[in-house]
């Protein structure tokens, strides 16, 4: 797939990229300077500079549904570039990532990754795959949130769910935190179409599933309770049934 309207976000934040990298570096080189918040916000505001540009809006739901405590992990299926920004946007403190390490190393988008302390992972090296789930489980152990999309990558999968990837899943049983499962509807549109039209995303924060109930599973039937209930709420979203739900936040004009 071409991807123009990503390669058009692309173009025209290049002034934006000059003046907002250098920053973004700064102040990932000195963090003893600012608050994981006021990093967060930053990294934030060029995530929803992004949005903006890609003429997108996304409507949140379930936002009762996000626990207070920390070392929360977020679970969501994964369609585009896209996904984790409508995600971190609708979030109020401070969230890391598990990022594909490729993806991770791109402009602006290492930065945001930098700034938010995420980790990369290469899908294709299994002694990095431990490390970087160990570095995340370690993280949330420690008290940070993290946002995880258990696919691994996407293809031109859209609102199909692929396969689930197990390994990460033990950053939660060992962590033993609240599982949040995540729902993204229409995100591949935003950065992964070639039309420019205006486009409205959907992100369905799911009830959280306490370590009360899953600590007894193993890493497939962790994999496989979060999937089926990611699964349940895209039919759900497809046979029309959200249709007349008001959404608890508006991330733009829709």
């Amino acid at each position: 797939m071409l991807n123009l309207r990503f390669k058009w976000v692309i173009v025209i934040n290049g002034w934006y990229a000059l003046l907002t990298v250098p920053r973004a570096n700064y102040m990932i080189k000195h963090k003893e300077r600012y608050s994981d918040q006021q990093r967060f916000e930053f990294a934030c505001r060029m995530m929803d500079h992004m949005r903006r540009c890609s003429h997108t809006a996304t409507r949140v739901y379930g936002k009762e549904n996000i626990p207070e405590e920390d070392g929360v992990i977020f679970f969501s299926n994964h369609q585009g570039k896209y996904d984790a920004l409508g995600i971190l946007l609708a979030l109020k403190k401070p969230c890391g990532v598990l990022w594909e390490k490729k993806q991770a190393n791109r402009l602006m988008s290492k930065q945001v990754c930098g700034l938010l302390e995420g980790v990369d992972i290469d899908l294709t090296d299994m002694r990095d795959k431990v490390r970087s789930i160990r570095k995340v489980t370690d993280a949330v152990q420690g008290g940070k949130d993290f946002l995880i999309f258990p696919e691994g990558g996407y293809t031109d999968n859209h609102n199909e769910l692929q396969e689930f990837q197990t390994g990460c899943f033990s950053c939660s049983l060992r962590s033993k935190g609240p599982v949040v499962p995540v729902v993204i509807y229409d995100s591949y549109k935003a950065m992964n179409s070639n039309t420019f039209e205006k486009v409205i995303t959907q992100v369905h924060f799911l009830k959280a599933i306490l370590y009360e109930e899953y600590g007894n599973l193993t890493k497939q039937q962790l994999a496989d309770l979060v999937k089926s209930r990611i699964a349940e709420k895209l039919e759900e979203i497809k046979s029309g049934l959200c249709t007349g739900l008001q959404p608890d936040q508006v991330i733009g004009k829709a």
